[in-house]
């Protein structure tokens, strides 16, 4: 007997209907509110970009789109957050089910669901770029190569040669001929390593950040169910600054979106600056070919600079042959200081002109946090420094060792690694060389051991019944007996305690003594520390704590510490670090041909462009005043004064869009 089924119309997701209208200008709500399908936007400096994605979501949402349906990609999580959370505060939905993050995140993600289907268990380690350089160089040694015979790379530079094999897609023979030609000759060794190496990973349940890419594109493109799978979950990818993903990632987000197709690509092409850590500049460029039925909205007012530094811009990036050419319109009324170009003697004078109006503008009220000070290379900046400091003006370097990078956190979470993965070779190393009396060779030993142990007798319940009977030296004995106590301490049967508990109690037990006859500054150190379990309470979980933190480490960058205890400091900065930043007053040094322009550039049109598109990030994180300054001589090692041609990039820009000071000195 066949029973009637009535299915009911789901009830809307919102009571409250948003006003896209209202919300947006016409250029913005074309975009949010286009029909399925691809979709190309292409979002000037300041055009409200994110403000364009985040109300796609909601216009995703509001028409009924399940938040399971929707991938949303991003370069940092912490960018995937506040859009969430501006999404929540949009409509009274509960978008949790949303995934959103960074391509290695979701990866990441993925992997452990299914990653057993490449023979990886759902617990495996994921490793820094410092890890990676320890297991290549175990590799290397282990396939019997002598560095001090041949100058074969360190474990660093196969680490990169490695990456940008992988977020390339280039063959490694032509990668070394164009990247690294002196290591030609070596290169059926180094194929050799890098095969030991994969299979390295694979005995030690390890991947490196470039895996969570390279793997699960490979899972999805082997296993046909499995990409099946996240085709039908994901109908709407979104994908934030489009003009900086690599090969691999656009391929990731096509072998996604075969099937429905609705994909959402917002960057901008003339901001594409990273070209040399893999990012591909055709990716947005040919988009267009790639889906041929694309719509490309174009989202030009921008809400951030005065319509005099704008037409700069314009001019700036206009001579540029591969783009999509659009022209930046302000919203804010114009100015009544111009932009100044401004020629110094050299590189001290130069300096002292920049420090000098710094004090005029805090003078006139601008804070020294609204100041940036931006150029192509760290060195640039050096006399600037000397000068501020002569001077007494405050400053912060966007530079430095990120926090999880440093050694004493490495230290600290190889222990917490190690309990997560028995078999993590490099954390288990890393923690017994923190012990008094082994080196090298008897971490080597110890090593064996505790592999044989695990191969023979499986599933832990005691970490002192299988570390204690390893041989270790008198020397060693005490504070051997101390690590696994505190392991079982930590992980009492196997089972890991929550991570902000462990970390205080390997501190207390095993690291306080260490880093006090390691480190001069200890007490920073263990400052350091603390913050750490801090951070960890937030998880309770252990390989959640370990995957946080593995991508913060490779993806968000932790701010520089403040180099004063001043609150209000000048910000010294590369370009490539200030993208995606703003300042009320921005000077933009050392432009002349061959500093910036490098010199490195100026061989292909390609590198040519590009530096011009990184000149053109420079002037737009200004809002209200730009210098543009260049020294006539600088120093040259063992050559005295060497002339400087302007840069060319001053050249294409029309006089009458700018102000030419003269400065004599008083």
């Amino acid at each position: 007997m066949s029973r009637e089924y009535t299915l009911q119309r789901a009830p809307h997701a919102t009571a409250i209907n948003i006003d896209y209208a209202a919300e947006l200008n016409e250029q913005q709500l074309a975009a949010v509110t286009a029909p399925p399908g691809p979709l190309l936007v292409i979002a000037g400096a300041g055009s409200g970009k994110t403000r364009t994605l985040t109300y796609r979501v909601a216009y995703l949402l509001e028409n009924g789109i399940d938040p399971r349906n929707i991938l949303l990609l991003t370069f940092t999580n912490k960018a995937a957050r506040q859009m969430l959370d501006r999404v929540a505060n949009l409509l009274p939905v509960d978008a949790s089910g949303l995934w959103g993050g960074t391509f290695h995140s979701i990866g990441n993600r993925m992997l452990r669901r299914h990653g057993s289907a490449l023979g990886y268990s759902s617990g495996f380690t994921i490793m820094d770029r410092e890890d990676q350089k320890d297991l290549i160089d175990t590799v290397v040694a282990a396939a019997g190569i002598n560095p001090k015979e041949i100058r074969f790379p360190k474990g660093d530079v196969l680490a990169e040669i490695f990456s940008f094999v992988v977020n390339t897609e280039t063959p490694i023979d032509a990668l070394l001929a164009e990247k690294f030609p002196y290591f030609l000759p070596l290169l059926e060794q180094i194929k050799d390593v890098q095969a030991r190496y994969e299979r390295k990973k694979k005995s030690t349940n390890s991947m490196d950040f470039d895996d969570l890419l390279e793997k699960t594109l490979r899972m999805l493109k082997e296993h046909e169910h499995i990409a099946d799978f996240y085709r039908r979950q994901f109908q709407f990818i979104l994908v934030d600054e489009y003009q900086d993903t690599n090969k691999i990632q656009a391929d990731f987000i096509d072998t996604l979106a075969a099937e429905h197709r609705n994909v959402m690509v917002v960057g901008d092409d003339a901001q594409s600056i990273y070209s040399w850590r893999g990012a591909n500049f055709k990716n947005i460029l040919a988009f267009p070919q790639r889906y041929p039925d694309a719509q490309v909205f174009k989202i030009e007012m921008n809400y951030r600079s005065v319509p005099d530094i704008l037409r700069v811009a314009n001019a700036a990036i206009a001579a540029n042959v591969q783009q999509f050419r659009k022209q930046l319109s302000a919203t804010r009324p114009t100015n009544s200081v111009r932009p100044a170009v401004v020629g110094l003697n050299d590189g001290s004078e130069q300096a002292q002109f920049v420090a000098q109006r710094i004090l005029e503008l805090r003078d006139e009220g601008v804070e020294l946090n609204e100041i940036a000070v931006l150029y192509r290379a760290h060195y640039h900046a050096i006399e600037l420094q000397l000068e501020l400091s002569r001077r007494g003006i405050p400053y912060v370097i966007t530079s430095g060792v990120r926090f999880f990078e440093q050694a004493h956190v490495k230290d600290v979470t190889s222990f917490i690694r190690f309990i997560a993965n028995p078999r993590d070779e490099v954390a288990f190393k890393r923690m017994v060389k923190l012990l008094p009396g082994i080196g090298n060779k008897s971490a080597d030993n110890l090593w064996r051991g505790w592999e044989s142990s695990l191969n023979e007798r499986g599933e832990i319940t005691s970490w002192g019944e299988r570390l204690l009977p390893l041989p270790v030296g008198v020397k060693s004995k005490k504070s051997w007996e101390q690590l696994a106590h505190t392991l079982d301490e930590i992980a009492p049967g196997g089972q890991p305690n929550p991570p902000s508990e462990m970390i205080m109690s390997i501190v207390e037990a095993v690291y306080d003594d260490y880093a006090k006859a390691n480190f001069t500054n200890y007490e920073l150190r263990r400052e350091d520390l603390n913050q750490l379990a801090a951070f960890a309470r937030q998880f309770k979980d252990v390989h959640e704590f370990l995957s946080q933190l593995a991508l913060i480490s490779n993806i968000d960058a932790e701010p520089a510490l403040d180099q004063t205890a001043d609150n209000e400091a000048v910000n010294l900065s590369s370009v490539h670090q200030a993208k995606g930043l703003e300042y009320h007053t921005v000077f933009v040094i050392w432009l002349t041909d061959g500093m910036f322009p490098s010199t490195r550039s100026l061989e292909t049109r390609d590198a040519i462009e590009e530096e011009r598109r990184l000149f053109y990030v420079a002037i737009t994180r200004a809002r209200d005043e730009l210098y543009l300054t260049y020294p006539h001589m600088r120093l040259n090692a063992g050559y005295g004064d060497m002339f400087q041609r302007p840069s060319r990039f001053l050249k294409e820009i029309p006089p009458q869009l700018v102000e030419d000071w003269q400065v004599r000195r008083g």
